[in-house]
């Protein structure tokens, strides 16, 4: 098998409309060769993988993976299965992260880093996370079978908590391996009352919450941390192509917005003497998507839209809603941040409402390594792909992790639009195993010096 290296052949007829697997239907023709055989077989296994983590859920109708209940303990048994089978050295520290470490041709070489998360949103896709921690088990195992080293260690981190679903607070894995772990978190309680800290200290993992410093790498330890992951979104899928690299994760500013005017009757107070809570929400949020759809540098959410005790005879006398701003640019995110407070002030002004401004998270955007990106570049061309750049709008796990190290990711196309968070999340055999290929080549790439360094 040619590791890297993808065969130039015809593409394949497209799938059927109900094959789960399939691309979007409306996806333009592939402008780059589908990958050979052994790649394929690769793909494949990744994705039986995806359906057998699928089953370790909290609820027998959809998958829902939240932080160190059963079902996250069961997913964390089965990829330490894997991670054994493919060679690997495995260990779990305080927070829950499974580590597995393939070692390199020196013992204790310092690693590079690879892997995403293993937790999900309720109602999830099977791919979110889960293929940036498979498809490096994948790999480690084709290098274990043909007996090669990498110069270097190779450390594959299934992170155990990253979406924030179970405590509202988000990317714990991540964090506590960069050295960041903010402990006052440890008192947030999930919807049965249960102590963060509670959870950590009874889990099993043969540590407690004071044990959470100890996972932390020290940089000297570290080469760099590459993250591979579906998309989440429609580009790569629009523009033809398997796979993408990230200039930059975007920064993200949240607010909630608790507006109150007057509760009426809605027959009796006329239209211009009402004080309605509710219609000012939908003036702000309407300004907010009017400014984003004008610069294509950003995107705007109202997430949340809430109208306390709304009755449907009644003026609304409160209303309350979110508001999510994202931009890998941070400078253009925080003026549009303050550009629409302004305007919602304006609103709340000419309409009589009063308005209270609560900020909720705040993540600057995070640049990915310009020498990584470069690495990737050569593996994707040597691999007979055309190449393409493109910025992250969600959040991930190299996020935290470019606070220890340099960062970079590995974008995937994924299907049906290119929706996830979502039970239609797709990705096909013949991606993945185009991703491999192509991380397998980044692998050998990273570890040839190059020319000048």
């Amino acid at each position: 098998m040619a590791v890297g290296r993808l065969a130039a052949r015809p593409v394949p007829p497209e799938p059927a409309p109900m094959d789960p697997m399939a691309p979007n239907r409306d996806a333009p023709t592939d402008v780059s060769p589908p990958p050979d055989a052994a790649w394929l077989a690769i793909g494949e296994r990744i994705c039986s993988w995806s359906d057998a983590l699928a089953r370790h859920t909290e609820d027998s109708t959809a998958l829902t993976r939240t932080y160190l209940t059963g079902a996250h303990h069961g997913a964390a048994g089965q990829i330490r299965t894997w991670m054994e089978e493919a060679g690997m050295q495995v260990r779990r520290d305080a927070v829950g992260n499974i580590i597995g470490r393939y070692e390199g041709e020196r013992p204790d070489a310092p690693a590079l880093l690879t892997g995403s998360h293993f937790d999900s949103v309720r109602n999830a896709g099977k791919y979110d996370g889960t293929l940036g921690i498979l498809l490096p088990i994948a790999l480690v195992g084709l290098l274990h079978a043909q007996r090669r080293r990498l110069p270097h260690a190779l450390e594959v981190i299934g992170f155990a908590e990253e979406e924030g679903v179970r405590f509202k607070s988000t990317l714990l894995g991540s964090r506590a391996l960069a050295g960041t772990f903010d402990t006052s978190v440890l008192g947030s309680r999930d919807e049965a009352g249960t102590t963060l800290e509670e959870v950590i200290d009874t889990a099993g993992l043969g540590f407690d919450h004071h044990d959470i410093f100890r996972a932390a790498y020290r940089p000297e330890q570290v080469l760099g941390f590459v993250e591979v992951h579906i998309e989440q979104g429609p580009v790569l899928l629009n523009a033809a192509l398997p796979v993408g690299i990230v200039t930059a994760i975007a920064g993200a500013s949240r607010y909630m917005i608790d507006l109150a005017g007057e509760a009426g009757h809605s027959g009796t107070v006329p239209m211009d003497m009402r004080r309605d809570a509710a219609m000012a929400a939908c003036a702000m949020a309407l300004e907010l998507e009017s400014y984003c759809r004008a610069r294509s540098e950003l995107v705007g959410t109202v997430g949340l839209l809430e109208i306390p005790h709304g009755t449907a005879n009644v003026v609304p006398g409160r209303a309350r809603f979110s508001i999510d701003i994202r931009s890998s640019d941070d400078a253009i995110r925080l003026q549009a941040v303050a550009d629409n407070l302004e305007s919602f002030a304006r609103i709340a002004r000419e309409r009589n409402i009063e308005i209270k401004l609560t900020p909720t998270h705040e993540a600057q955007s995070v640049p990915c390594a310009q020498a990584l990106q470069q690495r990737l570049e050569a593996a994707i061309e040597e691999c007979g792909l055309p190449v393409h750049y493109l910025p992250s709008g969600a959040g991930h796990d190299a996020m935290a992790m470019a606070r220890l190290t340099d960062v970079a990711m590995l974008f995937v196309r994924c299907g049906n639009g290119g929706i996830s968070h979502n039970p239609k999340e797709s990705l096909s055999a013949a991606d993945a195993g185009t991703a491999a290929a192509v991380f397998m080549r980044f692998l050998e790439e990273f570890s040839t010096p190059r020319a000048g360094a």
